[in-house]
């Protein structure tokens, strides 16, 4: 029986959409954790990733302030409160669906997100399966910049030279932005692409997003930037190398937006069952520009 649920659930006092599809009862739970943060991501992973749907029940969880779930922040937002969310929303899906673990996809910001809710729980994770991993976010952002850096035109050359890519400056969301959209212009982030306009037509040609829609989800992307970036920029997750359930890394090759090349630095000093995978022909989207390849990836998990 095919099922195609699209709510709004409340999660520890919010409303966040939630979407559940399947094309047949009884398959695991896959939660896909967006970008960002604040960037959701319901119509790529329906346009790019719906084969997961003939062998997962796929949940995609556009996360509190972001997409269909934007509200505006009245109040602190830190990462614990993001992992509290999904644990909340696990609960609310294992009994219903009569399993005991999930598999947890996560993307960049949602990778951070993952590996944290992998530390807390294990228990309730089958496999954690990370993409655009983020393992030193400080490390990462240094190595962004001197992508941009060694990239850049003179006259982008003479504003860089004037960021602390540490983004602890009056300035900081500024030089952050700039940062990244020279990494895009340079085909660091998108394979192939100096721009993210590919990213915007399934939003654009989606049923189930709207203008309004659109409108939010780029106030929610630039709000969570806001209200969690410094946070962001103390994650460090290499001081772990033990974790309680199998880990997997899917990595673009050319991913120099949040490096692939700590990521497999910090894979290699993983001490507990995992899995390594090189996309050749990706950056920091593997999961959409290599999406046949991945989504028969993680379809193979369950042979």
């Amino acid at each position: 029986m095919y099922i195609d649920k699209q709510l709004k659930l409340n999660v520890n006092g919010v409303p966040q959409f939630v979407s559940i599809r399947a094309e047949k009862e009884k398959a695991p739970l896959l939660i896909y954790l967006h970008g960002g943060p604040g960037d959701a991501a319901f119509p790529l992973v329906m346009t790019y990733n719906k084969m997961l749907e003939q062998q997962f029940t796929v949940v995609i969880w556009e996360q509190r302030g972001a997409g269909k779930s934007y509200y505006k922040f009245d109040g602190p937002v830190t990462i614990d409160i993001f992992v509290n969310d999904l644990y909340t929303l696990v609960d609310y899906l294992l009994p219903r669906f009569h399993q005991s673990s999930v598999y947890l996809v996560g993307h960049s910001w949602g990778s951070i997100l993952g590996l944290r809710f992998v530390q807390a729980y294990p228990e309730l994770v089958h496999t954690y399966i990370g993409c655009g991993q983020v393992v030193n976010m400080k490390k990462s952002s240094k190595s962004a910049y001197e992508y941009a850096l060694a990239h850049a035109d003179k006259k982008d050359l003479e504003k860089l030279r004037r960021i602390d890519c540490s983004y602890q400056t009056d300035s900081w969301l500024n030089d952050l932005l700039f940062v990244t959209r020279q990494v895009v212009k340079h085909k660091g982030s998108l394979y192939g692409r100096t721009n993210y306009n590919n990213l915007a037509i399934p939003f654009l040609l989606s049923r189930y997003y709207t203008l309004a829609d659109l409108i939010r989800h780029q106030r929610g992307s630039l709000q969570a930037i806001q209200y969690l970036w410094q946070e962001v920029m103390q994650t460090n997750f290499e001081a772990q190398t033990q974790y309680g359930a199998p880990i997997i890394f899917i990595e673009g090759r050319y991913d120099n937006h949040v490096s692939s090349a700590l990521a497999k630095e910090y894979f290699d000093r993983i001490e507990t069952e995992k899995q390594f995978y090189w996309f050749e022909e990706s950056c920091h989207f593997p999961q959409w520009s290599e999406s046949d390849r991945f989504n028969k990836l993680i379809c193979n998990l369950l042979t």
